[in-house]
């Protein structure tokens, strides 16, 4: 197991050119990233391939750990630390049978708390609530309320990401309300300085990094 979550979790955008994302990933990475979700929705299988070995290389040397959306096959492929599966992936049990024990499994709950809980009693490692603001990258994306934040955070033993939409100004009401990280795309890797805008990420968890609740 690679640690309890938390922080700034950066998922990489579609970017086709795989130097300029291994630039981006390495500023995000400088300025503190504590997780890396590799995703590229348009990418084909060579290119995807091609990319999450550069990252995985790059991660290693962050000891951050490598997660792959969607793909167990990928993750497999190149031994990243864990997988991020949605509705319509592998079972959560599948996925920790092949990968094995010390991997991570995330699984994407929406809207759902119930979801949630079943991914919990499945053996996930983390789960992921959102899009709770209107996001680019899924504009159709269904809402979550801030409130399921707190009503996981009461149920669920498993740290809690918080997904869609977030940026600087708005993330600090998902922490506070039990988001024990936030996962991040356009506000980061869109951003004019990512080593900057990643520092200023992870400065809002800076209590619980101290080990401060």
């Amino acid at each position: 197991m690679n640690g309890r979550i938390s922080g700034l979790y950066a998922i990489t955008p579609d970017l086709a050119d795989t130097e300029k994302l291994i630039q981006h990933v390495r500023l995000a990475l400088e300025g503190g990233a504590r997780y890396l979700q590799y995703r590229n929705k348009s990418a084909d299988q060579s290119l995807r391939l091609q990319q999450a070995t550069a990252l995985i290389c790059l991660c290693r040397g962050f000891a951050v750990p490598l997660i792959i959306n969607d793909s167990l096959e990928l993750a497999l492929e190149i031994n990243a630390d864990g997988v991020h599966l949605g509705a319509q992936d592998c079972l959560i049990s599948d996925a920790k049978s092949k990968l094995g024990a010390d991997k991570l499994i995330g699984a994407s709950c929406y809207d759902d708390l119930q979801r949630a809980l079943s991914a919990e009693a499945e053996g996930a490692d983390y789960v992921t609530f959102g899009s709770f603001f209107a996001s680019a990258v899924k504009p159709n994306a269904l809402t979550a309320p801030l409130k399921l934040l707190r009503q996981a955070k009461a149920r669920l033993k498993v740290p809690i990401v918080a997904i869609g939409g977030i940026n600087l100004e708005n993330a600090g009401s998902l922490i506070a309300a039990g988001a024990d990280a936030v996962a991040v795309i356009s506000a980061l890797f869109n951003a004019k300085d990512i080593r900057e805008t990643a520092k200023s990420f992870d400065a809002l968890f800076a209590d619980r990094h101290h080990g401060v609740a």
